[in-house]
C-alpha cells in the first residue's frame, strides 16, 4: 500500500500503520521503505556510470586539445618562414592566427557534423529504456558543438597566437 506522509509526522504515522497491520493479521510482519530510497537505489548505477562517463570525457578532452596543440604547433613550425615574410610584409597577428587555425577550424567542424547524429541516435537508444524519459532539443546538441568549437579554438589559436608574435627577422635568419 501506498501512504502519503508529512515531513514531521512521519513517526506516528509509521506506528499507526504498524498498529493497524497488528490488529489485521497479528502474524503479518510490517515493513515498510520510502519511495525516494527505492528510486536511489534503482538509479544509483546511472550515477556511478555518468560519473565514470564524466572523467572518461574530460580525459578524452584533454587528449584531444593536447593532440590539437601539438598539430597546431607542428604546422606553424612547418610555415615558419611564410609567416615571416608575411609578417614582415605588414601581417597583423590576427590575420597570422586566423591564417594558421582555420584549416583546423574545418576540421572541427566536419567532426562535429559527423557525430552529432552519431550522439543523438546514441541518446536515443539510451533514453528508451527509462520509463520517464527526456525528449531531446537541439539546443543541447548546439550548445556541445559550440564549446567544442570554442575549446578547439582557443587551443589553437594559443599556439598561432605565440608564433605570430616571433620576430619575422629572427624566424626568417634561422631557418
Amino acid at each position: 500500500m501506498l501512504v502519503k506522509v508529512k515531513g514531521n509526522e512521519i513517526p506516528g504515522t509509521i506506528q499507526f500503520l504498524n498498529n493497524q497491520v497488528n490488529k489485521l493479521s497479528p502474524s503479518a510482519k510490517f515493513t515498510y521503505t520510502f519511495i525516494d530510497e527505492t528510486l536511489d537505489k534503482l538509479y544509483t548505477s546511472e550515477n556511478r556510470m555518468s560519473q565514470v562517463f564524466n572523467w572518461f570525457a574530460a580525459l578524452a578532452i584533454f587528449i584531444s586539445c593536447l593532440g590539437l596543440f601539438g598539430l597546431s604547433a607542428y604546422s606553424a613550425k612547418l610555415r615558419i618562414k611564410e609567416i615571416g615574410v608575411r609578417k614582415v610584409l605588414g601581417a597583423s597577428v590576427g590575420s597570422v592566427t586566423f591564417l594558421l587555425s582555420k584549416d583546423f577550424i574545418v576540421l572541427v567542424l566536419i567532426a562535429i557534423f559527423i557525430s552529432l547524429p552519431m550522439a543523438w541516435w546514441a541518446m536515443e537508444k539510451w533514453l528508451a529504456s527509462f520509463a520517464y524519459r527526456v525528449m531531446i532539443g537541439w539546443q543541447e546538441f548546439t550548445l556541445a558543438g559550440l564549446s567544442t568549437l570554442l575549446l578547439a579554438w582557443i587551443t589553437i589559436s594559443l599556439q598561432s597566437a605565440q608564433t605570430a608574435l616571433v620576430n619575422p627577422v629572427k624566424n626568417l635568419r634561422a631557418y
